[in-house]
């Protein structure tokens, strides 16, 4: 059966069934006799054999990260899902590089975020929203921006998922000399905090029997238009951004896990000023046709040729830098924060990567593409297999 024939199948299933995923991001450790102890994680009334202790993998850049958080407002079209809402919202959090020792830990997200993730991502796993929201990041509020000009590249989570799932690689990015617009797209998230404390969530577009008209295609063409409206608001005129100077306009990229990577290349297609794109494990919604470096980033058993008819025929159209990357012994959320808890509490493959070595790879590969394609600097890690990387096979159908 093609790739082809198993979406047109999911399509008639309902959203909320697609697009249930059990995680969010926890490291695991023994209890402490911190001021913080540990709590214990259940599933289906089984205690998880480990307390655990929410914090993401550390940077690997030399720069301390600074977080802000934007609302922007489109005020030139009406929210497709929800038009009564008014103009299209958009929650960015933009992280930066910082001056060391500046600004107060930033949040990973806001209790009612969790709360709202848990009961939709995560049925039956007991663990306290508050143990989500306070998971430990790197990134501060509040610190004061290191000197230079930086690229800047816009990343876009999974449909259903909050821009918090994709914080280990904003964060990382950050430290090693980025700007990161990390967007929030409104209605397609598990639960958005909005400035007057609102919180709006996927409901209208995924509690839905079939998919809007035109499919996921319809949702990926809305995030395009998502896309360019904020780095009009941060590289334009008038930007929206207090730092706006930090950013180089000439040097602008874009990644995305599940349907934010297919928007990574539909933005490419319609928006020149993105030069470099990356898709997490995301079918195509079609196939696309570029002329700039793309990385197709995908599971083994996914996304080996063969597997996803949308990247076997978008690969022949990719007539820019490309490279094609599958790693084995990891799932679709392997690619997110969200990997960490699944493996905490029990419900990842006993035979799948550890979720600190499969965010370290996708950390090193996408950082590499990046430096390639918006510094200019060499990378031999994408020249090929590495033994230090056994699990990354590269392919050229």
């Amino acid at each position: 059966m093609t790739v082809q024939s198993i979406r047109t199948r999911l399509l008639a299933i309902p959203l909320t069934a697609c697009l249930t995923l059990i995680a969010v991001a926890v490291t695991t450790t023994t209890a402490t006799a911190t001021g913080n102890p540990a709590l214990t994680a259940t599933v289906s009334g089984n205690p998880a054999p480990t307390a655990v202790r929410l914090e993401l993998p550390r940077p690997t850049g030399p720069d301390a990260v600074g977080r802000d958080i934007l609302y922007l407002v489109d005020s030139s079209r009406k929210d497709p899902w929800v038009p009564d809402s008014g103009p299209r919202r958009l929650m960015v959090s933009m992280y930066y590089p910082a001056r060391s020792a500046t600004g107060d830990p930033a949040p990973y997200m806001t209790t009612a975020e969790a709360a709202s993730l848990l009961r939709r991502k995560a049925p039956g796993v007991e663990l306290p929203p508050e143990t989500v929201s306070a998971t430990r990041t790197y990134a501060h509020t509040g610190a004061l921006a290191k000197r230079g000009r930086y690229p800047l590249v816009v990343l876009s989570p999974g449909l259903g998922l909050p821009r918090a799932s994709l914080t280990f690689l904003a964060e990382d990015l950050a430290s090693r000399g980025y700007v990161i617009a990390l967007v929030d797209h409104a209605y397609e998230s598990s639960g958005t905090t909005l400035p007057d404390g609102q919180i709006i969530t996927c409901a209208p577009l995924c509690d839905q029997p079939k998919p809007p008209e035109g499919g996921q295609a319809t949702i990926t063409k809305n995030r395009t238009k998502d896309v360019s409206f904020v780095i009009d608001e941060l590289a334009g005129r008038h930007p929206a951004w207090e730092k706006s100077r930090m950013i180089a306009p000439k040097r602008i990229g874009m990644a995305g896990h599940s349907l934010g990577g297919d928007a990574s290349a539909a933005t490419m297609a319609v928006d020149k000023r993105v030069r470099a794109g990356v898709n997490l494990d995301g079918t195509f919604h079609p196939a696309v046709t570029l002329d700039r470096p793309f990385l197709l980033l995908g599971s083994q058993a996914d996304h080996v040729p063969g597997k996803d008819d949308t990247w076997d025929a978008s690969w022949p159209k990719m007539s820019g830098w490309k490279r094609w990357l599958t790693v084995a012994h990891t799932s679709h959320t392997g690619f997110t924060d969200l990997t960490i808890l699944q493996k905490a509490v029990g419900m990842s493959a006993p035979d799948e990567l550890s979720p600190q070595r499969s965010l370290e790879l996708t950390r090193a590969y996408v950082g590499a593409f990046f430096d390639l394609h918006l510094k200019g600097k060499k990378q031999p890690l994408l020249s090929g297999p590495s033994s230090a990387n056994p699990e990354v096979a590269f392919h050229n159908p």
